[in-house]
């Protein structure tokens, strides 16, 4: 690809080879030896204020991580359908400590206030919550400041903000933004509008034999004509990784932008951003133990600067005339009226649990539970799971799309939960394009997180056993 008169060419190893590598540095990069130096500039804040969150929870190092915190998670001890709940759709939503819950209702019981624009006891408190949360989030993902992280309604929001603000301000005809086919409808739709709107041209990038995104031809397609490439981290169907360190590497070196989808690393794994060198990065908080109705954009602080508003109204001005209003700085711009104060407070406590844990602990635990998963769940008859084979240098997530042959994922889930207990997704899981690429409209997804254990994938395989003999039965007639 051109670059100033240059030809970037890819390296002689395979590319796509070392893309989940532990050993390769882009991997490292974002796993080992992470370090939040810069965290320091408000760290004295973060501890200070730390009696503000719920008590600290200690937990037994004998048994496995997902025995040791199942007690956090009151919702995990109950019966659906009269069997004991087995919950493995993380990957939609991720339960609630009880930590975070307790942080909800200590804010609605004692200091539930509006913020930043009342000097009363009540909203003074709400607002150093509010504003402790966004410190939180800053760290846990070693943001340079603060200022760099605009709270959401979500993860699509965040992506929308930077569609409507920075795409239609900086995007021409003529110019292309790079994505793969793997990407949630959030990450497609919002740059399908502005290319409508602004003539520029969307390139898809395919997927390997093995069925990961080709990072060899996303590196290719980049040229001067690329304005913004965007991708995930985490696949949310087929559990790869994208080599993030890499792609942004070689985006910068063309002058484009990147946007990644952390939706599913986040929550999972060490993400530093400044390692990572992304100009944006998007996640939710209802996928890692916060409530819904928030999320966060992450954007380099330069760029947050340049951008107009999002959305018009109260607090995100500085002056409103009658002919024209001046905008506040960021965050404050792009965070229009009355934003979700006790879920961001709700937020900064499932950080704070989360942290307690570790993020190196909760990833090398999920490592093992994916591969547990991935084993029992490909021993069972007709059964196509979708996404690599885990192997010594390919790493999956915790998660296993999957089809059983000849019956629909729908009436797989449903039996499931309705039988034993066993609460999976079925769908497109907002990937459509993807899923008609694998030559399917739709699949079962078992999704796992850090409070699961090896029993509940022995009990979901055991279920889905009993669904197939099931459903079977009935086609041999």
């Amino acid at each position: 690809m051109g670059l100033g008169g240059a030809t970037l060419k890819p390296s002689s190893t395979s590319f796509n080879s070392l893309l989940l590598n532990p050993n390769y540095p882009f991997y490292g990069s974002t796993l080992i030896g992470f370090k939040r130096s810069s965290s320091t500039l408000f760290t004295a804040s973060l501890s200070s204020s730390s009696s503000a969150s719920a008590s600290v929870i200690t937990h037994d190092q004998s048994l496995s991580l997902g025995h040791s915190t199942r007690p956090d998670f009151p919702i995990l001890h109950q019966e659906v359908n009269g069997r004991k709940l087995v919950y493995l759709d993380n990957a939609a939503t991720s339960q609630k400590p009880s930590t975070v819950l307790k942080a909800l209702q200590n804010y609605y019981e004692e200091y539930n206030s509006n913020v930043h624009r009342g000097i009363h006891f009540l909203s003074a408190k709400a607002t150093d919550g509010f504003e402790l949360a966004r410190k939180k989030v800053a760290a846990f993902i070693n943001a340079n400041e603060p200022t760099e992280i605009i709270f959401t309604r979500n993860a699509t929001e965040a992506i929308n903000l930077v569609a409507y603000s920075w795409g239609l301000s900086n995007i021409r005809a003529g110019d292309e933004i790079i994505l793969t086919v793997a990407e949630h409808h959030s990450a497609i739709v919002p740059w399908q509008i502005v290319a409508q709107k602004t003539g520029a041209v969307l390139k898809f990038v395919s997927l390997t034999e093995e069925e990961v995104p080709d990072a060899m031809k996303l590196l290719e397609l980049m040229s001067r004509k690329t304005k913004l490439v965007v991708v995930h981290h985490i696949s949310n169907v087929l559990a790869s990784t994208l080599p993030i360190v890499d792609i942004v590497r070689s985006a910068h070196g063309v002058g484009a932008k990147v946007l990644v989808d952390a939706c599913q690393s986040v929550p999972h794994m060490v993400v530093d951003v400044q390692r990572l060198d992304a100009d944006f990065l998007v996640a939710s908080s209802h996928k890692m133990c916060g409530p819904t109705g928030v999320g966060f954009l992450y954007g380099k602080k330069e760029l947050l600067a340049a951008m107009p508003p999002f959305l018009g109204g109260g607090e995100m001005i500085a002056d409103v005339y009658l002919d024209h209003s001046t905008y506040a700085d960021p965050p404050s711009r792009f965070e229009a009226g009355t934003p979700a104060i006790g879920e961001a407070i709700g937020l900064g406590a499932a950080i704070d649990y989360l942290s307690g844990i570790g993020m190196q602990r909760i990833h090398d635990y999920e490592v093992e539970l994916a591969n547990y998963l991935y084993e029992k769940l490909s021993s069972v008859p007709k059964v196509r799971i979708y996404g690599p084979k885990p192997s010594q240098t390919i790493q999956r997530a915790a998660l296993c799309s999957f089809n059983v042959e000849n019956m629909h994922p729908t009436d797989v889930a449903t039996f499931l939960d309705q039988q034993h207990g066993v609460a999976i997704r079925s769908g497109h899981h907002c990937a459509q394009p993807l899923h008609r690429h694998l030559g399917t409209n739709a699949s079962a997804r078992a999704s796992l997180y850090f409070y699961n254990t090896r029993e509940d994938v022995d009990h979901f395989i055991e279920a889905l056993d009993d669904t197939i003999a099931f459903f079977s039965s009935f086609m041999q007639k």
